[in-house]
């Protein structure tokens, strides 16, 4: 059985070059089968054959690479690289290395590769083979992760014969860094772009260029980094804030080229146009609309600043390209297009003097227009123009591609019109949004997105004609950097969501599995995190909640807590004794019924015994049930909670946060125990009011202040429908301009009986800060 079995592995490895190696699936254990054919590796390769026996990588073992072949070195030192940092193994190059790379023309795709394990017999050792230099790469990356499946570090590993043929299924699988919003600094990409190679993605797309900064250097235009590259802080109410900001020159930007190329990723730089501009028109007047000179802009959000469409304007953004296209080889090069309110536009006597003599109706048609001169420019230099959805505004150029983030409507009507199209639609792949809502989340967007909504997304929209497939080049996940300061914040909101991303790009939709993947995912976290990176554990922490209101507990003198992680991964272990929980800890099989007073602390824990996520803590104290941060709090009636802000723009802690609507100064305490609370302190923050909301201007709501900066009004009862809310305290806003950013209130409740919301609503003018809520303690005394 054994010799015929060789002998038909013998006929699967006619194209390759290694002597066939013995298996015999049959002979395997059903848990060794398993353990093969589900080895630890994100994304889940096309084709996993396990055979029989194992070799060991250890300090010492060799590896052969043509020295001169440029991929294959470069892929045999990234391997080396990983592995030290990953595993704690030294290894080294060797001309008869027991780990080969080698060029095999057979293998189809610059992406593909075939990654053979040989067990036992002579040629005992690993090939990786392959006719591009990505697919040599990934074939070192899929070893680097074989060779760290476990906690074992520094020690010797054992890896499963096997056989991985394994290729990508869409071409463009991509992250986006927002670093006109917040300058993210070199080192902070670099350690990004490494790790993006780990998991197989291929496309880092750099937004260069906002309102709020130009970060780009233009060597004909160096006002654009002198004055466009800084801006300063807004005010919340005192003086102006700090001065902020950044550029990268151009040969910095080439060595990022080069250094990202070595490791198969291309970039894409983003010129954002005609909206977004008000940098550009800071540093250049004369290339706005109006004629006036704004500053670089501190507001988030939408602003009226438009590029100017004339010549003048057209033949600067060609000259932009010109020193664009010489740092960045890649093909597509993208110009935005997005939020361009038309107003400057509609105002302007030239603009509208220009769209008649070219014969174009509207604004969306000149937008469209002036998107076509770009992308003929850029096809001549043998490029390719990417725009964000609004480019179909107006008509869609014929040498554009669209970005789709409005949804996927723009990617349908693209790719079924011609065009190709890749998928970043909001919120599902717009990493700014939160993992979760607990409180030890850094600012971001509300609109939780959670490890398992980026999984479950499918890149292929529905709507798109069969025909039409190909057109979808892959998907993408957006960082925006508005509320991201730090490198912290940026990878904490990436990692591990890019690690979903690169399965839904790269693997096959049938060998997605969202259980098999939180197993896979649990060592590349670990790498990641030996590689220095920041990495969310909220999809594996902890988290607890009442049955029943707290008010309940408080009045029966018993908590009952319901324990749960985000992805239902692990076993939760716990303990009430304020040590940390380990594999020995209790284990959580049901609700726990506890007298108030008592901390739990619990963790998830997988097979081996370790801990998934940092253990979370949950206080049954009477105080600490009548405590509601900015976080716990919910929206007041007719409003929303869309982000969570930090105290200052430029804060780098990860804490304070406020979860607010930034269209009413206005929060509620959720379910406050009236029978039972006396008295109340809020801890109150004055934030800065600065976001660009465009048209959306309308739908804030001002309120009458009798007093000059507006009041604090605590209404009990607010969200009963026709019950007029009961006033429990009234308190004048100090004048913005000399009193502290945070200070407290305190006052007496009214006697009321069961669980009520109580709104928190400022009146301050909306030519004032913005107020917001940090903490609301009720107690029980008075």
């Amino acid at each position: 059985m054994r010799a015929a079995a060789n002998r038909n592995l013998g006929r699967l490895l006619v194209a390759s070059t290694m002597l066939p190696f013995a298996i015999c699936a049959a002979a395997l254990t059903s848990v060794e089968a398993y353990a093969q054919a589900r080895a630890p590796l994100v994304p889940q390769p096309s084709q996993v054959t396990p055979a029989a026996g194992s070799f060991t990588i250890a300090n010492g073992t060799g590896i052969t690479a043509d020295p001169t072949d440029t991929g294959a070195a470069a892929a045999a030192r990234l391997l080396i690289a990983h592995v030290k940092t990953e595993r704690g193994l030294t290894l080294q190059t060797s001309a008869s290395g027991a780990i080969r790379f080698v060029r095999d023309s057979s293998i189809k795709g610059a992406e593909a590769y075939r990654l053979t394990v040989v067990g036992s017999g002579d040629a005992t050792g690993v090939k990786i083979a392959a006719s591009g230099d990505a697919g040599l790469l990934y074939g070192a990356m899929t070893l680097a992760q074989l060779a760290s499946p476990d906690h074992a570090f520094g020690q010797p590993v054992r890896i499963a014969a096997t056989m991985i043929d394994d290729a990508p299924r869409f071409a463009w699988r991509g992250l986006m860094v927002d670093t006109a919003r917040h300058f993210q600094s070199l080192p902070s990409i670099y350690a990004i772009v490494d790790q993006m190679a780990s998991v197989k993605l291929n496309t880092l797309h750099l937004h260069l260029t906002d309102d709020q900064g130009w970060r780009f250097e233009v060597k004909a235009y160096p006002k654009l980094t002198e004055i466009g590259s800084v801006r300063t802080g807004p005010s919340t109410g005192e003086k102006p804030g700090t001065r902020v900001g950044g550029f990268y020159t151009q040969d910095e930007l080439r060595k990022l080229v080069a250094y990202a190329a070595e490791r198969s990723i291309v970039i894409v730089p983003e010129i954002d146009l005609p909206g977004h501009a008000q940098a550009l028109v800071a540093a250049y007047p004369e290339l706005g609309v109006i004629g006036d000179t704004p500053q670089v802009s501190n507001e988030w959000g939408v602003n009226p600043y438009l590029f100017n469409p004339a010549p003048k304007g057209i033949a600067f953004v060609k000259t932009v390209l010109d020193e664009v296209m010489a740092v960045f080889p890649g093909t597509y090069i993208h110009l935005g297009g997005d939020e361009a309110v038309k107003d400057q536009w509609e105002r302007s006597p030239e603009v509208q003097a220009q769209m008649a003599k070219l014969g174009i109706k509207d604004e969306n048609g000149l937008q469209s227009w002036m998107i076509d001169q770009f992308g003929e420019y850029l096809a001549s230099k043998k490029r390719r123009l990417i725009g964000w959805d609004e480019i179909l505004e107006g008509g869609l150029p014929p040498s554009a591609s669209v970005m789709s983030w409005r949804g996927e409507k723009g990617a349908v009507d693209a790719a079924n019109q011609g065009h190709d199209v890749v998928l970043t639609p909001a919120p599902i792949l717009y990493f700014d949004s939160l993992q979760s809502d607990r409180r030890d989340e850094p600012p971001g967007r509300l609109s939780i997105q959670t490890l398992a909504d980026v999984y479950k997304y499918e890149p292929m929209p529905a709507g798109i004609a069969p025909d039409k497939a190909h057109h979808v080049l892959g998907a993408q996940g957006n960082s925006w950097a508005e509320y991201i300061v730090t490198p912290y914040q940026m990878q904490h909101l990436i990692f591990p969501r890019a690690a979903a991303l690169a399965e839904i790009t790269w693997s096959g939709k049938d060998k997605r599995d969202y259980a098999s993947f939180l197993d896979r995912v649990q060592p590349q976290i670990r790498r990641w995190r030996r590689s220095g990176l920041e990495v969310a554990d909220s999809a594996f922490a902890v988290g607890y909640t009442l049955d029943g209101t707290r008010g309940d507990a408080l009045r029966t003198n018993r908590a009952k807590v319901v324990l749960a992680t985000q992805a239902g991964y692990g076993a939760i272990r716990y303990t009430l004794d304020g040590k940390t929980p380990t594999a020995r800890s209790n284990a959580y099989t049901a609700p726990l019924s506890l007298k108030p007073g008592v901390q739990i602390r619990a963790a998830a824990f997988d097979a081996s015994g370790q801990p998934t996520a940092e253990p979370r803590l949950f206080d049954t104290g009477r105080e600490a049930l009548l405590n509601r941060t900015a976080s716990d709090m919910i929206a007041c009636p007719k409003g929303a909670l869309g982000l969570r802000v930090p105290l200052t723009s430029e804060a780098q802690a990860n804490a304070p946060v406020f979860n607010i609507n930034l269209f009413d100064t206005c929060t509620a305490y959720p379910a406050a125990p009236m029978d039972v609370a006396r008295s109340f302190t809020i801890d109150i923050a004055r934030l800065p009011r600065h976001y660009g909301l465009a048209h959306d201007f309308k739908a804030v709501r001002q309120h009458y202040n009798v007093t000059p900066h507006g009041e604090l009004i605590v209404l009990v009862g607010c969200t009963i429908k026709d019950a007029k809310p009961v006033v429990a305290g009234t308190f004048p806003l100090p004048d913005p301009k000399s009193a502290p950013t945070r200070f407290s209130v305190k006052g007496i409740l009214p006697a009321m009986t069961g669980d009520r919301d109580i709104c928190l609503q400022f009146t301050s003018p909306t030519s004032d800060p913005f107020y917001a809520v940090e903490r609301m303690q009720l107690a029980e005394t008075r």
